[in-house]
């Protein structure tokens, strides 16, 4: 992550955030399921901001929150974030749950 980039899970909102400062660089939204599950549905960076890597800083740190403070199981209906998982195999046991 570039200094100064942290990622803000924004529960209000639904969803993660990826700020540099107060600016927003991107989010990644979810839903919270039937059975306590967070839905990850839709991940985006903003266009006039796009760096690589952002969009797998966004998700990193997502997960990262997931996994140090929640117990609920993680779906990723995002395709970002599916192939996000699929490539880490350190983050597929949030899917086990």
């Amino acid at each position: 992550m570039a200094e100064g980039d942290v990622v803000v899970h924004d529960e209000a909102g639904s969803r993660y955030v990826l700020k540099r400062g107060d600016e927003e660089l991107g989010a990644s939204y979810y839903e919270t399921g039937e059975r306590g599950e967070l839905v990850f549905t839709h991940t985006e960076i903003d266009e006039d901001k796009q760096e690589k890597g952002l969009g797998s800083q966004l998700v990193r740190g997502a997960l990262d929150d997931v996994a140090a403070n929640s117990t609920a199981r993680v779906v990723a209906k995002c395709p970002f974030v599916f192939r996000f998982i699929s490539e880490h195999d350190e983050y597929k046991p949030l899917t086990q749950r």
